[in-house]
């Protein structure tokens, strides 16, 4: 019996509570840039990915700004959104492609033999189709039946990313697209790390992808009255989190993908490590179809569960990367439920929201934030909540620069909140 068939056979008949999950590989498309130093390097600066969207149909509608993917000739993204591609795939899809190309190299896993693949499973969600496709079939339709596209279906289904992925590198484990609002990238990466933990996989590729962009996206977000509207001349501050001047949410573009591997698995492959996935909690606000509960009972109940799961002692977090989408009343509420949880501890809790950065990217929100929860953990530093000029409240934010996290072992917190009341939370810690 071959060394990989008796690992194989060991590790997915481990008890699950013994078999831990770590980090190997990390990709991004954002805002901020394609490419996690460059993503990770102007999150730490300061800078901003939002800009003014172009275009006499956005020019009528209240909010016009957003976070854009930036796109120059020729290089990977550009080359993904091509016109061969997009004929059979969603834009978002082309990202999510983008992205777990990179995670895939940076975690060095590329499996060729039938059992690896067997091993491997692929989780990528997504929060919304592209309404223009939608639009552009409808108005295809009534010209005739044979110009709707063979391949309208499947370009529309968000399971669609993760099938991709899974024939292009013939993953055969779990093949899992959580479609939950704004909280999609967290239960995505949440999913991933118990299907490992039960023995369902040895390596998930897990994350989110979003680009759903469009005159009519952003015109029914603001019927809801959910987006900023007072910035649309200084694009770069629309997005202000935990700040009194919010005024919603600045919609963003992106994908990010994160490969998970059973701790012993990436061990024995003496692969690099960047973070460990601690805990996981969900639960239900079942209050309200778009804003949570006054008193953040939602995210109470997610955090505490993602601690139980954990085995974490509250006093052991020291940094929670928010939800705060820069909304009036989201914000406030997040706010609250860290004080409730966290009581005299949360003066000690760092926090920080990076949607000020790169805007909210609905569901790709998470995964990519998670990203940068992880890279905060191994590399010791807290990116900042820029625009944050006027804090909410007293709690310890981390505004407009970063800021060392400096002890003894670095335990984090990543809220995902989404529409319809569902809430995730990621509980991430220094290995």
């Amino acid at each position: 019996m071959s060394p990989k068939l008796i690992h194989h056979i060991r590790t997915m008949t481990q008890s699950p509570q013994r078999r831990r999950v770590v980090v190997t590989g990390l990709g991004v498309v954002s805002p901020l840039g394609t490419g996690i130093e460059l993503a990770w390097q102007n999150i730490l600066k300061g800078q901003c990915g939002i800009v003014s969207l172009q275009g006499n149909e956005y020019s009528k509608l209240p909010c016009r700004v957003a976070g854009l993917v930036p796109l120059e000739k020729d290089d990977k993204v550009t080359k993904a959104l091509s016109k061969s591609n997009l004929k059979s795939m969603a834009p978002a899809t082309c990202l999510a492609l983008v992205a777990t190309a990179e995670a895939l190299a940076d975690a060095e896993w590329l499996p060729k033999s039938d059992i690896d693949r067997e091993s491997t499973g692929v989780a990528i969600g997504m929060g919304m189709i592209d309404l223009k496709d939608v639009c552009d079939t409808n108005e295809a339709l009534k010209i005739g039946y044979n110009k709707v596209s063979p391949f309208f279906v499947p370009r529309i289904l968000p399971n669609m990313a993760a099938g991709h992925i899974s024939i292009k590198y013939g993953f055969r484990g779990p093949n899992h697209a959580v479609s939950t609002a704004c909280a999609t990238g967290a239960h995505s990466i949440g999913d991933a790390f118990r299907f490992i933990r039960n023995g369902d996989a040895d390596v998930m590729v897990c994350g989110g992808a979003e680009s759903c962009i469009s005159p009519l996206a952003i015109a029914g977000f603001s019927r809801l009255r959910a987006l900023s509207t007072s910035f649309n001349d200084e694009p770069r501050k629309a997005s202000r989190p935990f700040d009194k001047k919010r005024d919603g949410f600045v919609m963003g573009e992106g994908a990010a993908v994160i490969v998970l591997e059973e701790y012993q698995h990436a061990l024995e492959r003496n692969a690099k490590m960047y973070a460990e996935i601690l805990g996981y909690g969900l639960s239900g606000d079942a209050s309200h179809i778009t804003a949570p509960r006054d008193d953040g009972s939602g995210a109470v109940l997610s955090m505490s569960r993602a601690l139980r799961d954990g085995c974490i002692d509250k006093e052991k977090v020291t940094y929670i990367n928010a939800h705060a989408t820069s909304t009036p009343i989201g914000d406030g509420i997040e706010a609250t439920a860290i004080k409730t949880l966290f009581k005299d501890h949360s003066r000690n809790i760092l926090i920080s929201s990076t949607k000020g950065a790169h805007g909210h990217l609905l569901g790709a929100a998470g995964n990519l934030e998670a990203v940068f929860t992880i890279l905060a953990c191994h590399r010791g530093i807290i990116p900042p909540t820029i625009n944050l000029e006027e804090p909410v409240d007293d709690l310890n934010y981390v505004a407009k620069e970063s800021k060392p996290w400096t002890v003894d072992r670095r335990v984090a917190l990543k809220n995902s909140f989404g529409f319809g009341g569902t809430n995730a939370t990621l509980c991430i810690g220094q290995l």
